[in-house]
């Protein structure tokens, strides 16, 4: 859909309500499908290719919105459904489909994720690929096979993602061979979530300053932000490799991000609780507040105080807060994205004085708003939330509140346009500049980055529409 529909199709919401679904059709949708969520997370697997049963139509345009954001080649296979497998079942074009890719890319993996039309017709993974196993021919190289459930008319590509650490998780670390605990634990199991490359590499060196290892399920940060390459790598050098999904039941702790995840009762997380890995579930590290509860984490795993390198860094932001308060103070911000992204951004504004004035996501979990409140205590009670929200949705609600910035993905520049007022881009998907994967959000280094970008972003505002051309604020 065009990012110009018009907010005439909707009725404004009235300010104060809390958490209401818009009604009628999606314009302009603020999510995307859910096996591109999938397809992601497989990517974050060494030697993994993705791979939709379903349509080729799936693939390329799950292919597309990748390569946008990422600027990174990707090859996503399908089964390739037509007609006779839409009626029938496709049973056939999927082994054939796998014995194809295992052929041809030797994979230590294939990740698979459903798609609508198999999903609508029925089909019976588990089934099949049991089937599919017990024809193929026996090899010591055969790839392991994770399959999820992922139609497009449940969930959004966070729901998604998720799901997809969590099939991968149970998959490959059953209970029954978890590892015992010994002299030398093993490495932190982190689950960050739904986040950039830069993000990922952030977290990494952020365990790393406490003395520790991490195995991060996924890690995409090499898979979608590699270096140049001389010949064409059908599967990019990188991410977490199989053998190490396999050992966390010995993990010493595990630190799963998201405040809307946490509130579902089986995740990946939860599986390795109930191996006896201790478990921290907390918010995405964003801003000064949660990503004190990260390093607090970090500092019970490691039985260890904060170094001193994380404490200059805490400083360093705490200074530049000071040093930029009366540019940002109750400065009315409309913050639009994943719903624990836009949890963690709304919490980092409040910390700073701004004053979300809208928070929006289009996701369903029905219970964005009461954990919004619950993450940040402060958020103003006149701040409007809406989950299920599109596009056309949110500026019908913006248009009346006079925001000084926006912070969301690049479908948002339109409302930006029209508004009048910056577009701090952020999140995913970013297709309207370059390096939206290498953003930084995490940490104190991130909230710094970021809080500089908020920051000139209303300076040049200022600057911009002033009457007098000044070069000194």
């Amino acid at each position: 859909m065009s990012d110009a529909a018009p907010a005439s199709i909707r009725t404004p919401v009235a300010p104060g309500a809390d958490s209401d679904e818009f009604p009628g059709p999606t314009t302009n949708a603020c999510k995307l499908c859910t096996p591109l969520g999938a397809c992601l997370a497989y990517k974050g697997i060494a030697g993994t290719v993705p791979f939709l049963h379903g349509s080729q139509g799936c693939a390329t345009y799950i292919r597309r919105y990748l390569i946008s954001h990422f600027r990174e080649p990707l090859d996503i296979a399908a089964s390739n459904f037509a007609e006779h497998a839409a009626v029938f079942g496709g049973r056939e074009v999927l082994h054939t489909g796998l014995a194809n890719v295992t052929r041809q890319y030797r994979p230590e993996l294939i990740g698979i994720a459903t798609t609508c039309l198999s999903e609508t017709i029925g089909e019976n993974l588990p089934q099949l690929l049991r089937e599919y196993r017990e024809q193929a021919p026996a090899a010591t190289d055969a790839p392991a096979l994770v399959h999820v459930s992922t139609p497009s008319y449940r969930g959004t590509h966070v729901d998604g993602f998720h799901a997809t650490v969590r099939a991968l998780v149970e998959t490959l670390a059953p209970a029954q061979i978890a590892a015992p605990k010994d002299q030398n634990p093993g490495p932190v199991a982190l689950f960050p979530g739904f986040v950039s490359a830069a993000d990922l590499r952030h977290l990494r060196e952020l365990v790393a300053a406490f003395g520790l290892t991490a195995t991060l399920v996924p890690d995409y940060s090499e898979t979608m932000d590699g270096a140049s390459w001389c010949t064409y790598e059908p599967i990019p050098a990188g991410g977490t490799p199989v053998a190490a999904l396999r050992a966390l039941g010995a993990a010493r702790a595990a630190i799963e991000c998201g405040r809307i995840l946490a509130g579902e009762a089986r995740t990946a997380g939860t599986h390795l609780a109930q191996l006896g890995v201790p478990l921290h579930r907390l918010g995405l590290p964003i801003g000064l507040r949660e990503t004190d509860r990260f390093c607090y984490a970090l500092e019970l795993a490691a039985g260890l105080e904060r170094p001193a390198s994380l404490a200059l860094a805490r400083g360093r932001l705490l200074d530049a807060m000071v040093d930029g308060h009366k540019y940002v103070f109750n400065q009315r911000a409309l913050v639009f994205g994943d719903e624990d992204f836009v949890i963690g951004l709304t919490s980092f504004l409040c910390e700073i004085g701004m004053r979300p004035v809208l928070c929006a996501s289009g996701g369903r979990s029905r219970r964005f708003g009461a954990v919004l409140r619950a993450a940040v205590p402060e958020l103003p009670a006149d701040t409007i939330i809406r989950e299920g929200a599109d596009y056309a949705d949110i500026e019908a609600a913006a248009m009346g509140l006079q925001p000084d910035l926006l912070l969301g993905p690049s479908k948002g520049y339109a409302l930006a346009r029209r508004l009048g007022v910056p577009l701090v881009r952020c999140g995913f998907p970013v297709h309207d500049r370059l390096g939206g994967h290498r953003l930084l959000h995490v940490g104190y280094a991130g909230a710094l980055q970021l809080y500089d970008t908020l920051v000139n972003a209303l300076l040049e505002r200022k600057q911009a529409s002033s009457p007098v051309g000044y070069s000194y604020l």
